[in-house]
């Protein structure tokens, strides 16, 4: 098992999100999945040994899985198809790296959401509603919800992302894009809940991010489907009521939650066994949703 990467160290433009390292290549971009891993918003001081790859090889198995019906804003994944600039630094790009289109991103994180978790039963506990939607009395944390939800938020360049209603979507991007946002989100969660259902994965919920080509063009963009960005519970061991047993990092948070922590930087480290149950819970993620026993070579 490798040494996890925290930080990638290529010689060109680049924005350094939470997990993921962004270069400008001038009409590209090229996206590195470090093994980062951040929770409540704050970037851990160790990482997930593997993780970026796993991310990426999740997200390529989805990205390939629905290209037909969901444009996206990949253009290769393998170092010999990318630009030659780029060859001199093949080991630290394989296998956690993907070239992709540049695109005008929509400033909203796209949530659709199946199972009544997170800051979902939160906010239903305090007025049985979801941004504001309006929910049956009675429902229990985690309860699967009649049909899944459209629930955005606010894409923050730091700090906490806020969830707002469809209204207030609306009224940032307009009416005919919030409503593209919210037809292709719950379409593409759908589709993925059902093939998740297929391999014993409930995708309790999950978000996507999207953006626009210079034709306008609507295309999805960043990962799509990963346990950074949904929580995957076994199905066979679904019990409405309390939190779930997860493959995801609810698994970190879970330890946070457990310490004498504000929630604010600096972050504790992670220790050696949540590490690596952390990797564990990637790979099974991976493993069950792909069907594939390595990761994309």
């Amino acid at each position: 098992m490798d040494q996890p990467l925290l930080q990638s160290s290529l010689p060109f433009p680049v924005r350094r999100g939470k997990v993921r390292d962004v270069y400008d290549l001038g009409e590209q971009l090229l996206i590195v999945a470090t093994d980062r891993i951040s929770a409540f918003d704050v970037v851990m001081p160790n990482g997930i040994p593997d993780k970026g790859k796993i991310l990426t090889a999740l997200s390529l198995f989805w990205f390939e899985k629905f290209r037909d019906d969901f444009e996206n804003h990949l253009i290769a994944a393998e170092v010999s198809r990318y630009p030659q600039e780029l060859h001199p630094y093949a080991q630290e790009l394989w296998g956690r790296s993907m070239l992709v289109k540049k695109a005008q991103v929509i400033p909203i994180e796209c949530v659709a959401r199946g199972y009544l978790a997170g800051s979902g039963w939160k906010e239903y506990r305090a007025s049985q509603t979801v941004c504001g939607i309006a929910l049956p009395a009675g429902l229990r944390q985690c309860d699967r919800l009649g049909e899944a939800i459209f629930t955005p938020a606010t894409k923050e360049e730091s700090g906490h992302d806020i969830n707002i209603s469809y209204e207030q979507t609306a009224a940032r991007v307009g009416e005919p894009t919030a409503r593209l946002l919210r037809d292709r989100t719950l379409d593409l969660y759908s589709r993925a809940a059902e093939h998740a259902r297929s391999r014993g994965v409930i995708i309790a919920d999950t978000k996507f991010e999207f953006g626009r080509l210079p034709d306008g063009r609507l295309i999805l963009i960043d990962e799509v489907l990963t346990p950074d960005s949904s929580r995957f519970w076994p199905a066979d061991q679904y019990a409405p009521g309390h939190d779930q047993p997860s493959f995801d990092k609810q698994y970190v948070r879970n330890y946070l939650e457990k310490l004498d922590w504000n929630k604010a930087p600096p972050a504790p480290p992670l220790p050696p066994d949540v590490v690596q149950g952390t990797r564990r819970r990637y790979i099974e993620a991976y493993t069950l949703l792909s069907g594939r026993q390595s990761l994309w070579k």
